[in-house]
């Protein structure tokens, strides 16, 4: 369309007043599109009307006893007795001032029973009473709730749902009446007001000015993040973005400045690593947050950087000129590696495709040896696009939304529970608040995070900041696979490495080695026992850098010699963790077929999806050819609510989802040194099992006696989560190669007891 909006906007009726019928409420159709019409006056729509006339309940999921009433010439939904339900799921997406009025009645109640409507706007997790019918309220007659009090307005998933509250099967309730309106702003606005901004729009803006993003001049300079913030007196967004923003210039625009080249990737002359990947990526608006709709790491024909995209937001300031104003998060990942570089973008935008310069920045990384900012000012395009899926890509993300963990800053640790000292979890061992990419604690269902400190200000969308795993991986990935595959196939941890492996068959050193000696660091193959001095080794470089499967498993299976029996000696190889997630997929297509994934179908499907992990933490990296062999020793990538929700699952719910137990409870237990199965040993008062370390804190604790193994993942350059036997999680992210966490323990423990 020319305005450059979403789709047309379509909606179907249940039924009409005069009961004629569309079926297809059966097909779930009620999903609306957002409109991007040519009359600017608001028009109600018609989005529920179902007066059961016809005699059937088409689009009702029902329980116990639901049928269609006859009763002196008036059709109802008749429930009866103990149980018995009727819910109706519908959209209200691209409509506002939604009102819904239902009516209800009741027959023989006695007291202590009750007949009730209630609405839900979060896909039923919780209820709104609409009305309620009890004894002396039965006498058939219709009952109307009107204007039923509750938000519906642009809501991927709005709920109604009648019920009985009877002891008796001969207790009867009725619904009847149902009408959903809605008003649709055809004139080419934003009418989502999903998370709604209720500012003036009078922002008192000196950084990135409505000036400098349409006529200022590359690169600029680097400015204070906050010109990038959402503003506290910001305007909900008068236009809605949907479609394909691309830069100009990327790969010789903008300025660069480093600060850390442990390798040398950089000198005076110009280089590709200076410079942004090249950028054209579609984005769809809801409401003030936008959200683009490729995650992960996104490959790229840069010969250093992927892109990661994440949630950004947009608002309207009144010094805008009628534009609208939009900052999306970003990340540039090392191609075939780790670091993440966090940066955000700012620019103006209307419907009809105008768009300014777009403003980038990059201040500050989880890298211990590449650290480098990036700025600048890039002429850009918009194309406004009708986006397939839309209104479905729209409630995912909403939904997406409403199922992160509840969020405070890291100081509320001082008022919820008085006495604690914040400061210990924000830098650990005192480290410079700026190699700290961001820090949390998660206890009792609240996510306490810290600020997401950069080298030019507080990072302003913590929430979308990247981080990487490094080794983390090895537990949450390797280690935790290995514990969903032995729960579903008992035994796989004893399967023989060159039965399933078949590059690792022919030398004969792998010929006794199990999975779970080899996630042991255990397999007896290596050069030096020396610590980690394997490796640092330079020819690690043939595992990480290679792009081919091909050539990660060569090296992963004929590098070493055998050297002691396997489940001896612990050594340190990423190596061996790829051949345990070359093990596992193999064997996952043996028992599920050719296309069965490690990764997508064991880690994502089974486990991350239902606890609500995002599409951000739902990536691996893989192997760059059609194997797509994911690493399962690093190469994952986060936002802090993935990590609190993840490593709560673990650490905290013990590997349940829903009262059922997802992963092998002994595997379990003995990563987290809760078992006689210990695992081996790296150093003095430290152990490993299945991918996890521990380390005994002795007398570190107040009030605790004897041994205290305290579980804990650690990563590249400065990473550790720490799994606390209190159940509470405590994660940093940082890149000083810093790795204390045991004051930010003591803390913890000060809440409710660590001692084991």
């Amino acid at each position: 369309m020319g305005t450059g909006g979403p789709g047309p906007f379509s909606i179907i009726n249940i039924k009409t007043d005069t009961g004629d019928t569309m079926k297809t409420l059966k097909h779930l159709a009620l999903v609306t599109m957002l409109c991007a019409c040519a009359s600017s006056q608001l028009q109600a729509d018609t989005l529920v009307a179902d007066d059961f006339q016809d005699g059937d309940l088409n689009g009702w999921n029902t329980t116990g006893t639901v049928y269609s009433n006859y009763y002196y010439g008036n059709y109802s939904m008749g429930m009866r007795g103990a149980g018995s339900r009727a819910r109706l799921d519908f959209s209200t997406l691209g409509h506002v001032n939604v009102n819904i009025s239902l009516d209800i009645s009741a027959h023989a109640l006695e007291a202590g029973d009750s007949c009730v409507a209630e609405v839900s706007n979060d896909g039923g997790n919780s209820w709104v009473n609409a009305i309620t019918l009890v004894d002396g309220q039965d006498d058939s007659a219709l009952y109307s709730a009107g204007s039923v009090a509750i938000n519906a307005d642009n809501r991927a998933s709005l709920s109604i749902r009648y019920r009985t509250g009877v002891g008796d099967y001969y207790d009867y309730c009725y619904g009847d009446k149902i009408l959903v309106t809605g008003d649709v702003d055809s004139g080419g606005s934003n009418d989502d007001d999903y998370d709604e901004l209720t500012g003036s729009g009078n922002v008192n803006r000196t950084l990135l000015s409505y000036s400098t993003l349409m006529n200022g001049s590359a690169p600029g300079s680097r400015i204070n993040l906050s010109g990038y913030a959402l503003p506290a007196a910001a305007a909900h967004p008068q236009h809605a973005f949907a479609g394909t923003l691309a830069l100009d210039g990327e790969a010789s625009g903008g300025g660069f400045a480093e600060h850390v080249d442990t390798y040398n990737y950089t000198g005076a002359a110009d280089s590709p690593r200076k410079h942004l990947p090249p950028f054209e990526f579609q984005f769809v608006q809801t409401g003030s947050h936008i959200f683009p709709l490729e995650r992960g790491s996104i490959a790229s024909s840069h010969p250093n950087w992927e892109y990661v995209l994440t949630p950004g937001r947009v608002w309207q300031e009144n010094g805008d000129n009628g534009y609208s104003r939009a900052a999306i998060p970003f990340a540039l990942q090392q191609r075939n590696a780790n670091c993440v570089h966090n940066g955000v973008m700012s620019f103006l935008f209307r419907e009809d495709g105008s768009v300014s310069k777009v403003a980038y920045q990059i201040s500050s990384e989880t890298c211990l040896y590449f650290k480098a900012d990036w700025w600048g000012l890039l002429s850009a395009s918009y194309t406004p696009q009708t986006i397939a899926g839309q209104d479905q890509l729209i409630g995912d993300y909403q939904a997406e939304m409403a199922a992160r963990m509840p969020t405070k800053p890291l100081s509320a640790l001082a008022i919820d529970y008085p006495g604690t000292d914040y400061t210990a979890f924000e830098s650990p061992g005192s480290t410079d608040a700026s190699h700290v990419s961001t820090a949390g604690f998660v206890i009792d269902g609240t996510h306490y995070r810290g600020d997401c400190a950069t080298r030019n200000g507080d990072y302003p969308y913590c929430d979308s900041l990247v981080v990487p795993s490094y080794s983390t991986a090895k537990s949450l990935f390797a280690g935790v696979a290995m514990m969903r595959l032995e729960q579903q196939y008992p035994g796989i941890r004893n399967r023989i490495v060159a039965g399933d492996v078949d590059e690792c068959s022919s030398s004969g050193n792998w010929n006794d080695v199990t999975l779970d000696n080899v996630l042991d660091m255990a397999t007896g193959n290596y050069d030096s026992s020396t610590y980690m001095e394997d490796e640092g080794a330079t020819h690690t470089d043939n595992l990480f850098l290679a792009d081919s499967h091909a050539s990660k498993i060569s090296y992963s299976c004929n590098q070493y010699s055998r050297k002691s029996p396997p489940g001896s000696q612990w050594v340190y190889h990423t190596s061996d963790t790829y051949i345990a997630g070359t093990l596992m997929n193999a064997y996952l297509q043996e028992q599920q077929g050719g296309s069965a994934d490690i990764f997508t179908d064991t880690i994502v499907g089974d486990l991350w999806q239902p606890i609500g992990v995002g599409p951000t933490g739902q990536y691996t990296r893989r192997s760059y050819d059609s194997v797509a062999q994911p690493f399962a020793g690093w190469g994952l990538i986060w936002l802090p609510d993935d990590i609190a929700k993840i490593t709560s699952f673990v650490g905290i719910d013990d590997g349940e989802i829903g009262g059922q137990q997802l992963l092998d409870s002994a595997q379990l237990d003995a990563a987290l040194q809760r078992s006689a199965d210990t695992g081996t040993v790296p150093l003095a008062d430290y152990r490993y099992n299945n991918g996890f370390w521990a380390h005994n804190v002795a007398g570190s604790l107040n009030g605790c006696s004897g041994a205290q193994w305290i579980p804990f993942l650690s990563g590249f350059g400065g990473i550790s989560v720490v799994l606390l036997p209190n159940d509470s999680v405590y994660y940093y992210f940082s890149d000083n190669d810093t790795y204390y966490w045991l004051e930010a323990v003591q803390q913890a423990h000060g809440i409710r007891s660590a001692c084991q």
